[in-house]
């Protein structure tokens, strides 16, 4: 008896798939089927499965039910150092893609790492979250239980890979290689999109392997961090859906490294998400509790949930809210800046620009373009390596412009924004675009703003059929 109950597929009498992968695995029957009880009971399955069991997999078409099959896909991961799907062993069900992937927060630290890696695998099918629709209440479940308790115990390891230094030097290259070249050429462009690829192929095997308590913690802090530029990419190029699911891993990866500081980050870029898609009070919600949850974090994390939750209230239209946490933002980003916490790369990017770049956007939907003006004047506008902040900068401008009254400036700020979007190809960029062309509605009969409404709508075209 294993425990467990087990289906008979009628129309297969042998799994010469999983007889296969077992074979290059160099993995006794025996040996798997002790390593799978180990898998399960971890997580609170009731099973003991023999050397039979497997052979009744692979000689009579057997299966176990769910979700022990992802589990064997697990221990032959292990034995082969890389990935396996279920398609791979014979027990993809239906041929059906399980829709909530990458929305579940797993209590257990080993089936979160199964779920990341799961959802990772999924998004290779092409018929995976066609019809998905962002949804704000997604991100309850995976809020509370983090604001619950942001850290976790280490669980113990036993891998065949050693995971070291080399392994965390490597994620840390690869983390920062696409945060680069997403800056540059846009979330859409092929090498951003390819590190969903790498987190699968490349990671995934690496989550299973043998490591110290401190690589191991470094092991799962960077792999949260990559999962959320992976969010991130997902994000800019339209891909709403996919990009919630990223950031639910990411943040569940950075419990499993205990790095509050990370968590922290990763609730404020949620809360981002959710307020860019018009949840401005899930929004708030989210980026105090960022703020809230972890006070001695890095200040410019601190910094940087304080800013969001100011993008959240201008949205809603609250002026007094909007400045009062725009300026602890200013507060915390000086006092950081002073510190000087060079650990954490992947908040550098919150500086003075950074701030007076949001400042102008913050006032540009409050409609107080002077104010825009004078945020603006206060920085530089980011140059060619930040053609994206580039292209944002000129669209709040060209708003504020037409905000004021002042068609001709507006249109050429406006068509300059327009030439970088369109060669970053960049699905948020058209959101900013479209703000500045609902600025444009004093002046329906005018023909420039009509051939640039066109223009608008042909890159609308372009993206959505890409």
């Amino acid at each position: 008896m294993t425990g467990v109950a087990e289906l008979k597929d009628p129309k297969r009498q042998q799994n010469a798939q999983l007889e296969s992968l077992i074979t290059a695995s160099g993995i006794s029957h025996k040996r798997l089927a002790h390593r799978l009880n180990e898998i399960c009971q971890s997580q609170g399955i009731a099973c003991d499965y023999t050397h039979t069991s497997v052979a009744n997999w692979c000689r009579r078409g057997v299966r176990p039910r769910w979700p022990v099959p992802r589990h064997i896909c697990a221990v032959l991961s292990e034995g082969l150092g890389r990935p396996v799907g279920l398609d791979e062993i014979g027990m993809e069900w239906g041929g059906r893609i399980d829709q909530d992937s990458g929305l579940r927060f797993p209590r257990n630290q080993q089936e979160a790492l199964a779920e990341a890696s799961s959802y990772w695998s999924t998004l290779n099918r092409r018929d995976f979250l066609t019809t998905s629709p962002f949804v704000a209440s997604a991100f309850s479940e995976p809020v509370t239980r983090w604001l619950v308790n942001p850290s976790e115990p280490l669980d113990s390891s036993s891998g065949r890979i050693t995971i070291g230094p080399s392994h965390i030097e490597e994620l840390h290259e690869a983390a920062e290689s696409a945060r680069l070249w997403d800056s540059r050429f846009g979330g859409a462009a092929w090498k951003s999109q390819s590190l969903t690829t790498y987190l699968y192929e490349r990671v995934t095997p690496l989550l299973s392997g043998r490591f110290t308590e401190r690589d191991g913690r470094e092991l799962f802090s960077v792999t949260g961090e990559m999962a959320r530029l992976a969010g991130w990419t997902a994000f800019d190029a339209g891909k709403h859906q996919v990009a919630q699911r990223h950031y639910i891993q990411a943040l569940r990866l950075a419990k499993a490294g205990s790095n509050v500081h990370l968590g922290s980050y990763i609730l404020s870029t949620m809360a981002m998400q959710a307020m860019m898609r018009g949840f401005t009070s899930e929004a708030i919600d989210m980026a105090q509790g960022a703020f809230e949850r972890v006070p001695s974090a890095d200040p410019r994390v601190l910094g940087f949930a304080k800013l969001i939750e100011a993008r959240a209230h201008a949205k809603g239209g609250d002026a007094r809210q909007a400045s009062s946490c725009l300026a602890l933002a200013e507060r915390l980003q000086e006092r950081g800046s002073r510190e000087g916490n060079g650990e954490r790369p992947w908040i550098d990017f919150f500086s003075r620009q950074r701030i007076i770049t949001d400042a102008a956007e913050i006032f540009r939907d409050l409609r107080l373009p002077r104010a825009t003006f004078a945020w603006h004047a206060l920085g530089e506008m980011p140059g060619d390596a930040y053609t994206r902040s580039r292209g944002i900068r000129l669209s709040v401008l060209a708003t504020a412009h037409a905000q004021s009254g002042d068609l001709d400036h507006s249109l050429r700020l406006g068509r300059e924004s327009l030439r970088l979007f369109s060669r970053l190809q960049s699905v948020r960029g058209l959101d900013y675009l479209k703000i500045y062309t609902a600025s444009l509605t004093p002046w329906p009969r005018e023909k420039e703003v009509a051939a640039y409404l066109r223009e608008v709508r042909g890159l609308g075209r372009y993206l959505a059929a890409a």
